[in-house]
């Protein structure tokens, strides 16, 4: 499934690998890789592909999931289509709180107790994820866990995670991806080595004057 998906998202450029030139991040990070999961969306077959692995990650392993949720902005839809083959009801946690009406971060019914599972398009370090997990247990939700399109596999994400006692299963990964771009050409097999070296620690840039 990882390089099925892989596949799927450099085909329809929701995934751009670009050593040569590289990407700047908001943080300021220069990167070799782009993700723009948003493009699933506008491409319905990927689409159906993504949702339907997403929904049966989510069986396999959170089967006893009562709810999704989504992260704002780029997990609601997501949350919101594969609740509607898994026939369970959504939400999703917004950024911050509204600043008017009952003043909300959850929108959609939650009960105390239940078991969540949150639909995340993207891991790279984790934290906003994080900050979602954080908010729906303060509001008495049982986690599960995180379901995700994509991560990275940063070990600060990992420890991130691991420290915050959240467990993510994601449909694809960095390794995944660079396995597959490299069989159809996408990038050359010299560029795997500096690659993983950007996934191993993105704030040491050497690895574009290699």
């Amino acid at each position: 499934m990882e390089k099925k998906i892989s596949k799927a998202l450099l085909e329809i450029g929701a995934v751009f690998l670009r050593p040569d030139e590289p990407f700047t991040w908001a943080s300021g990070i220069k990167s070799p890789v782009y993700c723009d999961n948003r493009l699933i969306l506008t491409a319905p077959a990927v689409r159906n592909e993504v949702e339907n692995a997403m929904a049966q990650t989510i069986k396999n392993h959170y089967p006893q999931v009562e709810v999704l949720m989504g992260t704002a902005t780029a997990g609601i839809a997501h949350a919101a289509i594969t609740a509607s083959i898994l026939g369970l009801p959504m939400g999703y946690v917004r950024a911050g709180s509204k600043d008017h009406g009952r003043q909300n971060q959850i929108e959609g019914r939650l009960q105390k107790g239940q078991k969540v599972v949150v639909v995340e398009d993207l891991i790279s370090t984790a934290g906003s994820s994080i900050e979602v997990v954080e908010v729906l247990r303060a509001a008495g939700a049982d986690v599960l866990g995180i379901v995700s399109i994509f991560t990275y596999g940063m070990q600060r994400g990992i420890d991130n995670l691991a420290k915050a006692n959240v467990k993510n299963i994601s449909l694809s990964n960095f390794d995944a991806l660079v396995q597959v771009a490299v069989n159809d050409g996408y990038i050359k097999e010299s560029d795997i080595e500096r690659l993983i070296r950007f996934r191993n620690n993105p704030s040491d840039d050497s690895w574009i004057r290699t």
